[in-house]
């Protein structure tokens, strides 16, 4: 898995913006592997603050104690892993779901981030590589396993090809971003990272993540796979 964390983050996300650990639930119906992940995270400093073995499960602690980020398999009894996405994150918007799955299949990959998830990671990746992509994904990263983050790009530009809905009441005036909220949407739509954004315009990972949500008030979109999809009909990965 790519990292781009800066060295000496720690897991309170955001360093020195005064909040503590971030809170993560994991979800998997193997014990010794959903132990094992929780004990590693925890050992890191990341607060686990719930797991669960099946999906109905999972939907019930999830909306019990509110984690920061969900550590999600996809393969799960009861309920699967993208309803579970789809329901927790249409029950609390501001919960980040990282998959963890065995499966490197496509068509997961795509269910997954459909569903609204942030990132996909898989097993095989190394618990350092874990611990980096929850701290980024409780940010608001995208974080994927290599390779993985080209389909979704190529998904979106698909998705974005098919002719858009007429909105409902006939056409309505586009609404007005800033020349700043705009080259951010553009450099979202381009795939980087709030890090890499931040660094490539000479601003703070936590000005960027403010433009991204007044972008999403604006616009009426609820999250940043809306948002990549917005700016590729524009065409605004191309410039």
């Amino acid at each position: 898995m790519t990292t781009d964390t800066a060295g000496g983050e720690r897991a309170d996300g955001e360093p020195g913006d005064g909040r503590g650990p971030v809170r993560v639930m994991v979800v998997d119906d193997h014990p010794m592997w959903r132990d094992a992940v929780a004990r590693d995270l925890s050992e890191s400093g990341f607060e686990v603050v719930a797991t669960a073995g099946d999906g109905d499960q999972a939907v019930r602690r999830a909306k019990a104690v509110a984690p920061d980020v969900l550590v999600l398999d996809l393969n799960l009894p009861g309920k699967p892993g993208v309803q579970v996405c789809k329901e927790v994150v249409a029950g609390n918007p501001a919960l980040r779901v990282l998959v963890l799955s065995a499966s490197g299949e496509h068509t997961d990959v795509l269910e997954a981030v459909k569903s609204g998830a942030t990132g996909y990671l898989l097993k095989s990746a190394s618990p350092q590589d874990l611990q980096d992509a929850v701290r980024r994904t409780a940010v608001g990263d995208p974080v994927f396993t290599p390779g993985l983050a080209g389909l979704v790009l190529g998904e979106y530009r698909r998705l974005a090809s098919d002719p858009a809905p007429a909105p409902e009441g006939g056409a309505s005036r586009a609404p007005r971003l800033t020349g700043r909220e705009t080259e951010v949407l553009r450099l979202v739509a381009k795939g980087l990272s709030y890090k890499q954004i931040a660094e490539r315009l000479v601003i703070s990972h936590r000005t960027v993540q403010n433009h991204v949500q007044n972008t999403l008030g604006k616009l009426q979109l609820h999250n940043r796979v809306e948002l990549v999809r917005y700016a590729i009909e524009r065409g605004l990965d191309d410039e």
